[in-house]
């Protein structure tokens, strides 16, 4: 491996962001692609990198079907999903999201709310929702989602994660609360445009209204915009 491809894989890796190394078998020459950039020597048709960025969403290694004699080794990050709000929902949703392959990171401030024997063996994290985003850094690999329903505690994660790549933003509350939560977002120098990113009511319309029910419509649709298939 090239000096080049190695610092820029390392790179890659320190930043989070999954990369698939290309080898041509028969003589070694390379190729690191990160998102959709390509370093190296070894050129790749369109349609290739087609397959390759697929192979990145499957988080799968292999031969090119379009060309065996180039293998590509894909090093994937964990998605990881940042719940805002040690309520009832996120009881539900965490082990759900872990148990998809997702590293989750409850985040309350409220001490009585965020604690091991509501949340056994998950990743909680009693900061300001303002300040853990800060320190937890949302990336392209990343979803938050807000469960609050308390201003105070769902827009300061909802500012941060708007500024941030994360792939999925999602807030609970009805089409009207919505409503109120994009003014005081504008009010706060939110672009409309980035409040756009935001699916609220969170979760896919299945219709349910249990903490557990509306857990699995959150999870779904994280899944379903993850591997770009929302319409």
């Amino acid at each position: 491996m090239k000096a080049d491809i190695f610092h820029r894989l390392q790179a890659a890796r320190r930043a989070r962001s999954s990369c698939a190394l290309v080898t041509r078998i028969a003589d070694g020459v390379q190729a690191l692609v990160v998102a959709g950039n390509v370093t190296g020597e070894l050129v790749l048709a369109p349609a290739q990198l087609e397959e390759i960025a697929a192979r990145l969403l499957a988080e799968s290694s292999g031969p090119l079907a379009s060309d065996d004699g180039l293998f590509v080794r894909v090093y994937a990050q964990p998605a990881r999903l940042l719940v805002v709000g040690a309520v009832h929902i996120s009881q539900c949703l965490a082990p759900m999201a872990a148990m998809a392959g997702y590293a989750v990171t409850v985040i309350d401030p409220r001490r009585a709310f965020a604690n091991t024997e509501r949340f056994p063996d998950v990743a909680l994290c009693d900061e300001w929702p303002d300040e853990a985003m800060a320190r937890l850094v949302p990336d392209g690999q990343t979803a938050v989602v807000t469960l609050t329903h308390d201003p105070k505690l769902d827009d300061p994660a909802l500012v941060a994660a708007l500024a941030s790549p994360a792939f999925y933003i999602g807030a609970l509350g009805s089409r009207r609360t919505h409503a109120k939560r994009v003014e005081r977002l504008i009010e706060q120098g939110v672009d409309p445009g980035q409040i756009a990113r935001i699916h609220a009511p969170v979760g896919l319309d299945l219709g349910g209204r249990s903490p557990a029910e509306i857990a699995v419509a959150a999870l779904a649709q994280i899944i379903q915009v993850r591997h770009r298939h929302d319409l």
